[in-house]
C-alpha cells in the first residue's frame, strides 16, 4: 500500500483542483451577487439559501432549513444545516467540523441593479461579494475541492449558513448554537482581512440599558422637589466613559442619551443604551460590575439607576486550540507559498457564538477583501484558489485529528 500524501503535496494537489474550478466559482459568485439579500429582505435571502442548498445537495449533504418566527414587523430567511457523513467514525479517529458562513448583506433591496456584479481584472466588486458571499462559496469551493480528490477522513461535515449575521444573528443564534453542539472544529467563512490574514479573536459585545429614574417638579416654581434624572444621567456618562482603558482591549460606548419632555419640568426620567466590547469573557464581566457599581452612586439625591443587561455575544477568544488550528493553516498556505498572519478584531459575527459554546474556532478562511459594507466592496478572486486549496488542506488535517 502506498503512503498518503503529506500534507505539502496534498496542499498542492488541491490547488491544482482549485484552479480548475475557478471558472465556476466566479459564475456562482456572479449568481449569488445579483442577488439582494438585506438581513430583513427574506424572499431574497432564501433566493441565495436556495442556491447554496442547491450546490451542498449536488454534494451529497442532507440539508435542513430552519425558519425563524418573526420578531415583530421584520422576518429573516431560512437558517440553512447541511450535514455530510465521512468515511471515519469517532472511534476511528474522526471528528466533525463546521463551516459557518452567512447569506444576508447590510444593502436595501434594488442595490444588486443599481451596483451590479462586476469583474475587473482580479478584482470582483459588488453588493456582498466579500461580506459574505465569496467566502460563503469558498466553502462550498473547498467541498468540491475535497470530492475530487475523494477525500472523505472525517466523521461529519457540518455547513451552516445564517440569514441575519449582519444585525447580529437574532432570529438564528439558537439554531447556530444547536449547529455547534458536538462539533471539534470549526471554521468561520468571513473572507480574510486586506492584507490577507486570518481572524483569530473576535471581542464579544454586551449591550446595556441604564435607566434613571427621579422626580418631576415646576422648574420655575419649586424645583428643590424636584430630583433631575439627566443630571444623574450626565454623570453616569462621564464615569462609564471613563472606563475606557481601565483594561487593556477594553470599550465602553455611551450610544444613546434619551431624557425628559419639556424644559419647564424638572427630568423625572433618563435612559442611557452603552455597549461594551471586550476580548475576554473575564473583562465583559469586569465591566458590568463597574457598570453597577457606578449606577449605584447616582450622583442627584433623590434618584436611582436601574441598569439592564439586554445581549451578549460572546468574545471568540484565542485558545490553545485555536493556535493549533492556526498553525496548521500556516502549515498549509507554506506550502503554496502564502505566508499568513493572524489578526484580532472588534467586529463580531457567527463565529462568537460557536466559539461562545467551547468549539476551538477559526475565522476569516475565505479569500481576501475588504471595504465591507460600503459601495466600494472588493474581492480580489485571484486569492480565491490558494484560500480554497488552504481551507479544503485544514478540514483534511481536523478531519482525522486528535482531540
Amino acid at each position: 500500500m502506498s503512503a498518503p500524501p503529506r500534507p505539502r503535496q496534498l496542499t498542492a494537489r488541491f490547488l491544482h483542483l482549485a484552479r480548475r474550478l475557478q471558472p465556476r466559482y466566479l459564475a456562482d459568485l456572479e449568481a449569488l451577487v445579483s442577488v439582494d439579500s438585506g438581513s430583513h429582505d427574506a424572499e431574497g435571502v432564501n433566493e441565495v439559501a436556495d442556491r447554496v442548498q442547491a450546490h451542498l445537495r449536488g454534494l451529497g449533504f442532507t440539508v435542513q432549513r430552519v425558519t425563524p418566527p418573526a420578531a415583530g414587523r421584520h422576518r429573516t430567511g431560512d437558517v440553512l444545516v447541511a450535514r455530510r457523513k465521512g468515511a471515519l467514525t469517532a472511534a476511528e479517529g474522526g471528528r466533525r467540523i463546521l463551516l459557518a458562513g452567512h447569506m444576508d448583506t447590510v444593502f436595501d433591496r434594488g442595490t444588486a441593479a443599481a451596483r451590479p456584479f462586476t469583474l475587473r481584472g482580479t478584482v470582483a466588486t459588488g453588493p456582498g461579494v466579500s461580506d459574505d458571499k465569496g467566502g460563503l462559496l469558498a466553502g462550498v469551493s473547498a467541498l468540491r475541492v475535497l470530492d475530487a480528490h475523494g477525500h472523505h477522513a472525517y466523521d461529519e461535515l457540518v455547513f451552516l449558513a445564517t440569514p441575519d449575521e449582519e444585525i447580529g444573528s437574532p432570529a438564528s443564534r439558537a439554531v447556530t448554537e444547536r449547529a455547534a453542539e458536538g462539533v471539534h472544529f470549526a471554521l468561520g467563512l468571513e473572507c480574510a482581512r486586506e492584507n490577507g490574514d486570518l481572524v483569530i479573536a473576535r471581542k464579544g459585545v454586551a449591550d446595556f440599558r441604564l435607566t434613571v429614574t427621579g422626580r418631576a417638579a415646576h422648574a420655575g416654581i419649586e424645583p428643590e422637589r424636584g430630583a433631575n434624572a439627566a443630571l444623574t444621567a450626565a454623570h453616569l456618562i462621564v464615569d462609564l466613559q471613563a472606563l475606557n482603558g481601565r483594561w487593556d482591549g477594553v470599550t465602553v460606548n455611551v450610544g444613546t442619551v434619551r431624557g425628559g419632555s419639556r424644559t419647564n419640568i424638572v427630568c423625572p426620567e433618563a435612559e442611557l443604551r452603552v455597549e461594551v466590547r471586550a476580548a475576554t469573557t473575564v473583562d465583559v464581566h469586569r465591566v458590568a460590575r463597574a457598570i453597577r457599581e457606578a449606577a449605584d452612586r447616582p450622583a442627584v439625591p433623590g434618584t436611582a439607576v436601574a441598569v439592564e443587561q439586554l445581549d451578549l455575544c460572546p468574545p471568540m477568544e484565542e485558545t490553545a486550540a485555536s493556535h493549533r488550528m492556526l498553525d496548521l493553516a500556516r502549515g498549509a498556505a507554506r506550502s503554496v507559498g502564502l505566508d499568513l498572519g493572524a489578526a484580532r478584531t472588534g467586529g463580531v459575527g457567527d463565529a462568537n457564538l460557536i466559539a461562545g459554546t467551547g468549539v476551538p474556532t477559526l475565522d476569516g478562511l475565505g479569500p481576501v477583501g475588504g471595504a465591507d459594507h460600503t459601495p466600494q466592496e472588493w474581492l480580489d478572486v485571484a486569492t480565491a484558489p490558494e484560500r480554497i486549496a488552504v481551507l479544503a488542506a485544514l478540514i483534511a488535517e481536523l478531519g482525522g485529528a486528535p482531540a
